[in-house]
């Protein structure tokens, strides 16, 4: 019973180690209001959807409509919500922990390029972010 016991006692050490070291691998380490880090990987290659200024978003997007944006990611607002900007503005964005580069950290200084969907609605607008890849 007692080498049970200290097998399932190493068992939860290990898991838990496990859990923290994945959440020391943050990616965003710019501004923040919350202290959850951000991690994994994503796609870099070409797309051919359309390159978009956030004020072009705003004014003119659609909801659901897939756009491009290159700029910088400024702050971190809690959870998987940032704050990106470019030259023509601001906005809001939903970026899931997985969806940063792989083995990059991300500070307010990187230009990234933002693939994903204008979430337009009454209540929020927001732009949910699929792809991310920094910018020389």
């Amino acid at each position: 019973m007692h080498k049970a016991l200290s097998a399932f006692a190493a068992a939860v050490v290990l898991a838990l180690g496990a859990s923290v070291a994945i959440a020391q691998s943050a990616s965003y380490t710019g501004p923040s209001s919350s202290n959850k880090p951000a991690a994994a990987g994503t796609y870099s290659g070409p797309s051919a959807v359309p390159l978009m200024t956030v004020k072009q978003l705003l004014d003119t997007g659609r909801d659901d409509q897939h756009a491009r944006l290159q700029g910088r990611i400024v702050s971190h607002n809690g959870g998987d919500r940032y704050t990106f900007e470019d030259a023509t503005g601001r906005i809001t964005v939903e970026i899931d922990d997985d969806r940063f580069p792989a083995g990059q950290s991300i500070n307010a200084e990187h230009r990234v390029e933002l693939l994903g969907e204008f979430d337009k609605g009454i209540r929020k607008t927001e732009f949910e972010v699929d792809r991310m890849a920094l910018l020389p």
